[in-house]
Order: C-alpha cells, then sequence, then structure tokens
C-alpha cells in the first residue's frame, strides 16, 4: 500500500469514497433516529406499500440513482440538477410513500 492512501488500493477516486461515506451515513443516522424515537412502524403510502423508515430509505437512494444515470445519459454533466432533483424525491418518498 505504500502509505500513500487509504482507498489507492481499490484505485478509488475521492467521489467514490464520498458516495460510500454518504450512505454510511445514512445508515447511521438512521439507526440513531431509530434509537431515539424507536416505532417506525410500517406506513400505507400512496403506492400501496406498506413502508418502513429502512424501506423508504431504500426507495430513495435506488430513485436517486436513477435519476442520475438518466441525467448522465441524456445530458451528461454537469451533475447538479439530477442532485437537486433527488433530493426533492427523497423529500416525496419520505414524506408521501
Amino acid at each position: 500500500m505504500d502509505g500513500t492512501s487509504l482507498i489507492a488500493w481499490m484505485a478509488w477516486t475521492w467521489q467514490t469514497a464520498a458516495f460510500f461515506g454518504f450512505i454510511l451515513l445514512c445508515l447511521i443516522g438512521m439507526s440513531v433516529w431509530e434509537m431515539r424515537s424507536p416505532g417506525g412502524a410500517p406506513r400505507h403510502g400512496i403506492l400501496g406499500l406498506d413502508t418502513t423508515r429502512g424501506d423508504r430509505l431504500f426507495i430513495s437512494l435506488l430513485g436517486s440513482a436513477f435519476i442520475f444515470l438518466a441525467w448522465l445519459g441524456f445530458f451528461g454533466l454537469p451533475l447538479w440538477a439530477p442532485l437537486g432533483i433527488a433530493l426533492v424525491y427523497a423529500f416525496v418518498v419520505f414524506r408521501w410513500v
């Protein structure tokens, strides 16, 4: 590993490391939320599904990935617009799904 970087052995970029760090922070945040306010009981949303907090996090992360991939396929860079769309999407998922 030559001491150059902790992530160099996988050839990660800082953006890749930031992405997985964000996922880790989401999971830690959801764990803390559940410990502080237990009872994320399933909720029946507009999709007709019974979803828990964890389900809604997964749906929002998966949908956000598709938003970014579609944006890259149709428009390319920069990615600030799909970031805004993904944040609005995540808010809608947590609020009404």
